[in-house]
């Protein structure tokens, strides 16, 4: 069973790191079966840690995407709310299994916050990777090392990747310093900010972007 407590107790988690800017909680995640999380919280301080996804003998195929959903929901309700998610974006994976679990736990996330109206994105591997080592290609131990470096205590490199995911997402504003790109349907690169009405929008305008755009640039410090 998922331990619910690691988010609000952060019992074995890195210690909170002050950042300079206060803002909104943003929640970084490298999915598989033992996930990577790290949360920027709204004061400005950094928890991070890993949880196991991984089933029991008796549990049924979709067990690990239960506890997945009620994970999220209780991170939420202890140290939210949570204002945007940034996840590592895989497009291969070595095995078939992984691939299966990745693409189900995206599943969840995604439809989780299309439902409490939360901005997600997807980061790539090689983003992630050049932002914390300088390199595209760096291996675990190379992540891990970047992590140190910066004052943090990783378990391992999923937790390593979590805190790299999170600190691009804070340090290039959801990626505004590397330009728009096209993702995820909540994606907060892609929407626009600034109250204004949008062409063919209807008489009051289709504000919906702008205001998930603005909340979440104030989740990010820069509102």
């Amino acid at each position: 069973m998922a331990d619910l407590t690691l988010a609000s107790a952060h019992l074995g988690a890195t210690p909170k790191t002050p950042l300079p800017e206060p803002g909104g909680t943003i929640l970084a995640l490298d999915l598989g079966t033992t996930t990577g999380w790290a949360l920027r919280s709204f004061d400005g301080l950094i928890t991070s840690g890993t949880i196991s996804f991984r089933p029991g003998r008796h549990d049924g195929g979709g067990m690990r995407y239960l506890r997945f959903t009620n994970w999220l929901t209780e991170l939420d309700r202890l140290s939210g709310p949570i204002e945007a998610i940034c996840f590592e974006e895989v497009r291969r994976h070595i095995g078939t299994d992984a691939a299966h679990v990745f693409g189900g736990l995206l599943g969840v996330l995604t439809s989780w916050a299309e439902l409490r109206g939360v901005p997600y994105q997807g980061v790539p591997v090689g983003t992630i990777k050049r932002h914390a080592t300088g390199r595209g290609n760096a291996n675990k131990q190379a992540m891990i090392d970047a992590a140190r470096a910066r004052g943090f205590t990783p378990a391992d490199d999923n937790e390593a990747d979590a805190i790299a995911i999170l600190l691009w997402a804070i340090e290039t504003k959801g990626g505004r310093c590397a330009g728009p790109r096209r993702g995820a349907g909540r994606n907060f690169r892609g929407f626009c900010h600034g109250d204004h009405q949008h062409p063919g929008a209807g008489p009051r305008g289709d504000r919906t972007g702008c205001g998930k755009r603005a909340r979440v640039l104030g989740a990010l410090g820069t509102g």
